[in-house]
């Protein structure tokens, strides 16, 4: 924990001095790395609390202390720069990929029991009311969109209501993948107008129980490349907590992209 620990404040800090060099604000009294790590560490170590990450940072590495709402506030104003500094990492990582090998597949991710949604004040909106047709129920919250590389690393990913079909995650999206590569998805991905336009640019391979089957060989390799999409996921999942905290879908939103960064194979990469 204390090796991850540094390796996560030094890589935050580095990419913080190139993402904003010349913007500081003297009257804050934690730095972004120090709030970065924080919220990294409670997705790591402790389900998604953060208020158990604060103290552990304080009493351990004796950062300043912050009232809660300061700490939220700060945080919630670094979405944008943790996406950026997921999708640096991310681009790091398609580099090191040299068989330019993808998959793609969504999670389903409930905000709450459908029984409770006429309670719920997170989100009031039935664009959240969508269907998993793995688990064969309906749920209310959100999808997870994600890109990995082969071996399971996560190199990009997208968050969007319940409602939307896989398809239009996928075109959302857009996932910006080296020329040549090859991406897998399961038949929720087909859409051939759409297919026919990105094969002049990428490749792009289905299941198949599609109009367009594959040869033989073709699917053993879609059938290989994907069999541990499941296990990514299931490592991503078991790290949530019974319930996720938040007051705004946004906060939501956040302990989802915080609990996909820190996959361990991915905490791993930032030594």
């Amino acid at each position: 924990m204390t090796e991850q620990t540094v390796a996560m404040y030094c890589f935050i800090d580095d990419f913080l001095r190139l993402y904003q060099p010349c913007w500081y604000d003297k009257r804050r009294h934690l730095s972004d790395a120090d709030v970065l790590t924080t919220a990294l560490l409670a997705a790591r170590f402790f389900g998604g609390n953060l208020a158990a990450a604060r103290r552990y940072m304080q009493q351990h590495w004796g950062m300043k202390a912050l009232e809660k709402s300061g700490f939220t506030r700060q945080l919630h104003r670094l979405y944008d720069v943790l996406e950026s500094l997921f999708l640096a990492l991310g681009q790091h990582l398609k580099a090191l990929n040299t068989d330019a090998r993808y998959v793609i597949d969504s999670f389903p991710v409930a905000v709450c029991d459908n029984i409770r949604i006429a309670r719920c004040r997170l989100l009031q909106d039935p664009a959240y009311r969508g269907y998993s047709a793995s688990k064969r129920r309906y749920f209310y919250g959100f999808k997870v969109q994600l890109v990995r590389i082969h071996d399971g690393l996560p190199v990009e990913l997208y968050i969007h209501s319940g409602s939307e079909a896989d398809i239009t995650g996928l075109k959302a999206l857009a996932p910006q993948l080296p020329e040549g590569s090859v991406l897998y998805a399961d038949a929720a991905y087909t859409d051939y107008d759409w297919e026919n336009a990105w094969r002049e640019a990428e490749q792009a391979d289905r299941r198949a129980n599609s109009k367009r089957p594959h040869e033989l060989w073709q699917n053993f390799l879609i059938q290989h490349f994907r069999k541990g999409v499941e296990t990514t996921i299931s490592q991503i999942t078991e790290r949530f907590p019974k319930s996720i905290h938040a007051v705004t879908a946004q906060g939501f939103a956040l302990k989802l992209l915080l609990f996909v960064f820190t996959l361990r194979r991915l905490i791993r990469n930032l030594g």
